[in-house]
């Protein structure tokens, strides 16, 4: 697929997504989700069609998906590992393992490794604040980690 057969797949998808869920009251948020989920991502293509779409600047499109973590602007890898960097993870040895982690992977917070194995996102609070320090990896929560069970888990996303 050529790049402009790319863009147009991402406005045509986009129109479909926003005409399900415009009706909505604010359905900005509901949109961006629905855009993420189809694409893996936020392109930039889609943030003009959004905008026009929904009467917004591209500016407030744009302030959304920046300031929301859950949002990403490029594609994630095949695996994504979260890791909790709220106060209780914090306290629990948090720090260390977000070093040990970087280290692990080659790769800092909102990057991918090399391969498009996995990505590694910061999150604010994954609930299990009472199995301090924790991470997601895709959908399952883990806690009480510590640098065998990290290990573990960047042994098992690079499968």
């Amino acid at each position: 697929m050529n790049i402009r057969s790319s863009a147009d797949d991402f406005v045509s998808r986009t129109n479909a997504i926003v005409a399900e869920f415009k009706a909505l009251d604010g359905p900005l948020l509901p949109i961006l989700h629905a855009v993420q989920e189809a694409f893996g991502y936020v392109p930039d293509e889609v943030k003009p069609v959004l905008a026009e779409a929904l009467n917004l600047s591209r500016a407030e499109v744009h302030g959304v998906v920046s300031f929301y973590h859950d949002f990403r602007v490029h594609p994630a890898g095949r695996h994504v590992l979260k890791l909790c960097r709220a106060e209780a993870c914090q306290s629990r040895g948090g720090d260390a393992l977000a070093d040990r982690v970087r280290q692990l992977l080659g790769i800092d917070f909102h990057q991918t490794t090399p391969d498009g194995a996995v990505t590694l996102e910061p999150v604010y609070c994954l609930g299990l604040c009472a199995c301090a320090p924790a991470a997601m990896l895709d959908d399952d929560l883990h806690g009480r980690l510590d640098a065998d069970c990290l290990e573990a888990l960047v042994a098992e996303a690079r499968r």
